[in-house]
């Protein structure tokens, strides 16, 4: 990947209860040059308030989960809940650096209905012959 992303002008909230994941996760975001990182240690509600609550700072603020739990199920759920990407532990610094230039580089387009609100969760564009229910 040849894009060039200044970290340093990015702020980045680290959520993990796992002391030692968090640091190395802080260690990459400094070794790529980022200098605004917090880190706390649970979510709480901090996700759901992020992309549904009127007083989110950034309902479009992408997010990127890393998490031991890679089965199907949690990756599904972890979608529907509008995360924008998804990183299975363990992980490296070329995977989560991809991830990092994914959701800047190439950000998602957003969904906005009665159920849902976050990134499109779409991977592939997919010809298709129904009504679009996203106008109705």
């Amino acid at each position: 990947m040849n894009a060039k992303i200044d970290f340093s002008k990015i702020s980045f909230l680290i959520v993990d209860g796992d002391k030692i994941s968090a640091q190395v996760v802080y260690d990459t975001l400094a070794y790529l040059g980022a200098s605004h990182i917090q880190r706390v240690k649970t979510p709480n509600d901090a996700f759901d308030v992020l992309r549904n609550s009127t007083n989110s700072p950034n309902r479009f603020i992408p997010v990127i989960m890393l998490t031991a739990h890679s089965e199907m199920k949690y990756v599904t759920t972890a979608r529907d809940l509008g995360i924008t990407e998804f990183l299975a532990k363990p992980f490296n610094a070329k995977a989560l650096y991809s991830r990092l230039v994914s959701v800047i580089a190439r950000p998602r387009r957003f969904i906005n209905t009665g159920t849902y609100f976050g990134p499109d969760r779409r991977r592939r564009q997919v010809q298709f012959d129904g009504p679009d229910r996203r106008e109705l």
